[in-house]
């Protein structure tokens, strides 16, 4: 089985912090945003395995983020990455309902 390594870019940890925070202070929910915040890890960890078996997206959305972009979704969230190298860049973890879709 392939094995991809799976990188974590400063916009998308800070999106993570901001998500963390939002759930834990805002929602008063801090087990949930611990909880929450692991489920995302977990969709980290099956892209080690299955990165490449997504699909490319080619909305005009996720032109912004290069080539080979592809997402995979968390619960309201959508975690965008590239693909290079058998590296799969995780660039944002943003809420699904902001991407346009055309």
């Amino acid at each position: 089985m392939k094995k991809y390594l799976v990188v974590i870019t400063e916009m998308a940890q800070l999106d993570l912090r901001n998500l963390s925070h939002a759930i834990a202070f805002q929602h008063h929910s801090p087990i949930t945003a611990i909880r929450y915040i692991k489920g995302v890890y977990k969709e980290f960890e099956w892209l080690e395995s299955n990165a490449e078996t997504l699909k490319i997206q080619t909305r005009k959305s996720f032109l912004q983020y290069g080539f080979n972009v592809r997402c995979i979704h968390y619960k309201k969230m959508t975690i965008i990455y590239v693909m290079s190298n058998n590296t799969a860049y995780i660039q944002r973890i943003i809420p699904s309902n902001t991407i346009i879709t055309e």
